[in-house]
C-alpha cells in the first residue's frame, strides 16, 4: 500500500511540474539576428563536373531565448552549382528552424561546377540567406573551377599529344596500347583519381622542362592533400614497352610512382628518366622487375617501402640521384630501406608449402655520385639468392650505413663511401637540395660528373672553380 502511495506521489509532483512548465519564449526584437562561424565557405580550385569536399558552418542563437529562423534559402535555387543540407535535410529552402538559446545548428555544403569552356579558372558565386526577425542575413558561397579533359578507361590507339591547354584528368585508366605513343609536353598537369593508374604497353615521352615540368598527382587539390600519399595508383609499364622517357617531371602521391615491368630486348633503355621528383608515394618510388633503368638527376623523397626496389633480373644505372626517405611514421612504420636490390622473386612451393625464392640475374646495378639517406639506420639492403648473378656497384656514395646488417667494408663493391654523414639538406625546402654545410659539397667524382655535366636545375658541375662535382641531384651554388 505504502509503495502505491509514493508512486502517486510521485506521479503527481511530474505532472505539477509539466503543467508549470512555461511555453517557449521567443526573441523578437529586430536588433537580435544569428551569429555564423565563417562568413564565407570557400572552396579551393575544383575540377568541373567533379564533386567537392563536404565543408560546414555553424548558426549560433546568442541570446537567452529562443529564436525562430523563418527562412533558410540557397539563393541559386534548384538551378545553383552549391548543394545543402540544413541540420541533417537536403534542399533549396526551409521554413520555421528553431534554436534554443545559446544553442548551435549545422549547415553542409557542397558543389559540383559546370564545365565553363575556358582554359581559365573562373570563380563561381552563391549565397544562403537567412531571415529572422524581418533582418535578412547571409553567408557567401565561393568556388573556383577548373575545366579538365577528363578520360575515363581510355585507350590510345594512335600518337598522341597532350599539351598544357587545361589539366588532364585520368578517372580510373588510361592505357597507351602496343605500338603506339603518348607525348606529353612541358607544364602538362595530370590529375589522378582515386586508384587511377596508367598503363604503357607502347611509349611515353614525359618532356617537360626546368620552369616548366610536368606534374603528376592526386586531383585532390587543397591544400591539406598537398603531401597526402596514396591519393591514386601507378604508372604502369608493361611489355613490349621500351624506349619511355621522363625528363622534367613530378610525381607525387600516389602508391607507386614507376612500375617497371616490361624486358629489355632493345638497345635502348626501357626507361630514361632525369631531371625528376617522385615523393610521398605510399609504396615504392620505383619498382622495378626484369627490366632496364638509366636515371640521372632523378629525386625520391618519403616513401612508405622503398624509394627504389629492383628485383629479379635487369639492368639499371642510377647516377647523381639523390634517395632520401624520411617517411613520417603517423602513416605507418617504414621497415625497408630506401634502397633495396634482389636477384628474386618469391613464388609459392605447393611441395614445401611456403615461398620459395625463383632467382635470375641482375646484369647490372650501378649507383654513383649519390645520395641514399634517411631515417632507418640501414638504408641499402643487397638480398642474394644462392643462384643467378647480380652485379652491383655503389661509388662515390654518401649512404646511412649500419655494418652490423651488413659489413660493406669488406665489399669491394662499395667505393669512396661517405658513411653516415648527413648530407644535411637544405631545410628550407622540400627539394632536397644541399645546406652550405653539407658534406655532399664537392665529393663526387668528376668522371661521373661528365656523364650529367648539368644538375637538376640546370646548374654545370663541372665549373673550373669548384674543387669537385657535388653528390645527388643538386649542385650547391653560393649567392
Amino acid at each position: 500500500m505504502k509503495r502505491i502511495i509514493y508512486i502517486l506521489v510521485f506521479t503527481t509532483i511530474l505532472l505539477s511540474l509539466y503543467h508549470c512548465r512555461p511555453d517557449r519564449v521567443y526573441i523578437e526584437n529586430s536588433d537580435a539576428t544569428l551569429r555564423f562561424s565563417l562568413d564565407t565557405v570557400y572552396f579551393d580550385t575544383v575540377f568541373t563536373t567533379i564533386g567537392t569536399s563536404t565543408r560546414s558552418f555553424r548558426i549560433y542563437n546568442p541570446h537567452s531565448r529562443f529564436i525562430m529562423i523563418d527562412e533558410i534559402h540557397l539563393a541559386g535555387g534548384e538551378q545553383s552549382v552549391f548543394r545543402i543540407n540544413v541540420d541533417g535535410s537536403p534542399g533549396t529552402r526551409f521554413e520555421g528552424y528553431e534554436i534554443a538559446p545559446n544553442d548551435s545548428m549545422f549547415v553542409f555544403v557542397e558543389a559540383t561546377l559546370d564545365p565553363n569552356m575556358s582554359p581559365d579558372i573562373l570563380r563561381i558565386q552563391d549565397s544562403i540567406t537567412f531571415s529572422v526577425n524581418g533582418n535578412l542575413q547571409d553567408v557567401d558561397l565561393m568556388a573556383w573551377g577548373q575545366d579538365v579533359h577528363m578520360k575515363k578507361g581510355e585507350h590510345i590507339t594512335e600518337p598522341t599529344v597532350w599539351t598544357a591547354d587545361k589539366p588532364y584528368l585520368i578517372i580510373d585508366s588510361l592505357v597507351i596500347d602496343t605500338f603506339q605513343s603518348l607525348t606529353i609536353s612541358e607544364g602538362a598537369r595530370i590529375h589522378m583519381h582515386s586508384n587511377a593508374f596508367f598503363k604503357v604497353i607502347g611509349t611515353i615521352e614525359i618532356l617537360g622542362d626546368a620552369d616548366n615540368p610536368v606534374i603528376i598527382q592526386g586531383d585532390r587539390l587543397e591544400e591539406f592533400y598537398s603531401d597526402k600519399p596514396g591519393q591514386w595508383g601507378f604508372i604502369f609499364f608493361q611489355y613490349p614497352s621500351t624506349a619511355n622517357v621522363i625528363n622534367h617531371a613530378k610525381i607525387i602521391n600516389g602508391t607507386v610512382g614507376l612500375y617497371v615491368n616490361s624486358p629489355n630486348y632493345g638497345e635502348e633503355p626501357v626507361l630514361k628518366i632525369s631531371n625528376t621528383e617522385i615523393n610521398q608515394m605510399s609504396y615504392d618510388g620505383i619498382l622495378a622487375q626484369g627490366t632496364s633503368i638509366e636515371a640521372y638527376n632523378t629525386v625520391i623523397g618519403d616513401c612508405g617501402n622503398s624509394c627504389v626496389e629492383l628485383i629479379y633480373e635487369g639492368s639499371y644505372r642510377f647516377n647523381h640521384c639523390t634517395f632520401a626517405n624520411y617517411w613520417r611514421t603517423f602513416y605507418s612504420n617504414r621497415k625497408t630501406p630506401a634502397v633495396f636490390i634482389a636477384n628474386y622473386v618469391p613464388i609459392y612451393d605447393s611441395v614445401q608449402d611456403g615461398y620459395v625464392p625463383l632467382p635470375s640475374d641482375i646484369e647490372e646495378a650501378t649507383f654513383t655520385n649519390s645520395i641514399i639517406y634517411g631515417s632507418r639506420n640501414n638504408e641499402i639492403l643487397i638480398s642474394r639468392a644462392d643462384e643467378g648473378t647480380l652485379n652491383y656497384t655503389f661509388d662515390h656514395l654518401m649512404a646511412r650505413l649500419d655494418e652490423e646488417v651488413y659489413n660493406f667494408y669488406t665489399d669491394p663493391n662499395f667505393k669512396s663511401i661517405y658513411v653516415n654523414q648527413d648530407p644535411m639538406f637544405d631545410s628550407l625546402r622540400v627539394s632536397y637540395e644541399l645546406d652550405s654545410l653539407s658534406p655532399a659539397i664537392n665529393a663526387g667524382d668528376i668522371g661521373f660528373a661528365t656523364e650529367a655535366p648539368l644538375d637538376k636545375n640546370g646548374n654545370s658541375r663541372l665549373r673550373p672553380s669548384d674543387q669537385g662535382p657535388d653528390l645527388g641531384a643538386y649542385e650547391f651554388i653560393s649567392e
